[in-house]
């Protein structure tokens, strides 16, 4: 996946990969790559499974819940499209359908200060055009 720059914001450029994820995204469903052979959830997508070598996959979608699995609170100096959002909170997020299938994203809403390893979550969509929406987190509860 390769990014480019939209209002000096980077942001992702869908590839043959990762067509299906951003799609998903963009009508609101987190969805992840299955492998058909041995069932096995992957991201980020990629062509191959890493546990069977199977080239052969189809995309389902996942419940966009788990819980915060590492987190990092970035200050400046950041890119200029982001600085006036710091400081940014990323988490990364072990979903709930397990499997070590973890997604990194930044945090929304509430609750920033208070962020725990363990703290269950839920993913939300920003819109950012007609073809990307970004998923974001937020605490649960």
């Amino acid at each position: 996946m390769t990014q480019t720059m939209i209002g000096e914001r980077p942001l992702p450029q869908p590839d043959e990969d990762s067509a299906p994820y951003w799609r998903g995204c963009n009508e609101g469903e987190l969805r992840m790559q299955r492998c058909k052979p041995c069932g096995r959830l992957r991201f980020p997508p990629r062509p191959m499974c890493p546990r069977c070598q199977s080239l052969e996959s189809h995309w389902v979608p996942v419940s966009g819940r788990g819980t915060v699995y590492s987190w990092v609170r970035c200050h400046p100096p950041l890119l200029p499209a982001f600085q006036e959002r710091a400081p940014l909170l990323v988490v990364l997020v072990e979903l709930e359908e397990g499997e070590d299938l973890r997604i990194v994203g930044n945090w929304l809403g509430e609750g920033a200060e208070d962020v725990a390893i363990g703290q269950p979550v839920q993913v939300v969509f920003e819109r950012v055009n007609e073809e990307i929406s970004l998923p974001h987190w937020r605490g649960m509860g």
